[in-house]
């Protein structure tokens, strides 16, 4: 279902020849999306770092009346995306999310390549609840409620989808500082450890 709803709303606005960015968390997820948007007659590129060389023209491209980029969170990065003639009166670059990120910051970051240097834009977030992070982070239990209030009272239901999304974030984000924690825990154990061994020559 949302891949239907992701195509329907690439459509929707190739049609009204608005710049589109498609952001994936990973490069197979890129590649599954290209596919998709290939089976469905919409032409675009992909910029998933697999191809440096082309990637800064990919970039430059990207806000170009009608173009349809699809694009990792990391590819690209630190490059303005340039409005093409005609595409402020458009409505400027609309970027999607595809996939939940871990942090805040990543969507926050993201969002913020459509609307730079003041110029126009716009963003949403097509999300599922099957998305790899919120299977990860959140009872299956939940996902499975938030999906029959989407279908039953959708206001309620979106409200409960982002609840959970947070919920993910907040706990992705404890689990990648417990990681950290334990990381500088153990390199300061083998930095104890060498100090006290002395030299080895």
């Amino acid at each position: 279902a949302q891949r239907e709803c992701l195509l329907g709303r690439v459509r929707a606005l190739h049609r009204e020849q608005r710049p589109v960015l498609l952001a994936t968390r990973t490069v197979a997820a890129s590649e599954a999306l290209s596919r998709a948007l290939s089976g469905a007659g919409l032409p675009h590129r992909v910029l998933n770092a697999r191809h440096d060389a082309a990637e800064a023209a990919i970039v430059a491209d990207a806000g170009l009346a009608g173009r349809i980029t699809v694009a990792t969170n990391m590819a690209g990065r630190g490059t303005d995306i340039r409005l093409g003639g005609g595409v402020e009166a458009l409505g400027g670059l609309h970027v999607i999310a595809t996939e939940c990120n871990e942090s805040p910051r990543l969507d926050r970051q993201l969002f913020g390549r459509a609307g730079r240097q003041g110029d126009p834009g716009s963003h949403e977030a097509v999300l599922s609840l099957d998305d790899a992070l919120l299977r990860t982070h959140v009872p299956e239990a939940l996902r499975q409620l938030a999906s029959r209030l989407l279908d039953q009272r959708p206001r309620l239901g979106a409200r409960l989808a982002r609840a959970l999304l947070r919920l993910a974030q907040r706990r992705a984000g404890s689990r990648a500082a417990r990681q950290r924690r334990l990381a500088l825990q153990e390199d300061r154990r083998i930095g104890d450890a060498l100090a006290f061994s002395g030299s080895t020559e």
